[in-house]
């Protein structure tokens, strides 16, 4: 089974690294993603967003910073 994992940064870190996580697991800048995040937290009064950010803290695990040869992306 071959296959990206979605994990929390632990280099890419402004609050948790959640952001930082999505935006390694999509391949794009994590800037792109926080901004996205907050202008979707201010457009649902921020109840939304903000609910949603706590709850992938507790649900994303903390990458471990282990790579495994197997499956590095060449």
């Amino acid at each position: 089974m071959t296959g990206k994992k979605l994990y929390r940064s632990r280099t890419d870190v402004k609050i948790s690294g959640v952001c930082g996580g999505i935006a390694e697991y999509l391949g794009i800048d994590s800037t792109i993603v926080r901004v996205l995040w907050v202008l979707g937290s201010f457009m649902t009064a921020l109840m939304f967003g903000l609910l949603l950010y706590v709850i992938c803290v507790f649900i994303i695990p903390e990458d471990s910073g282990f790579i495994d040869a197997e499956f590095r992306e060449k």
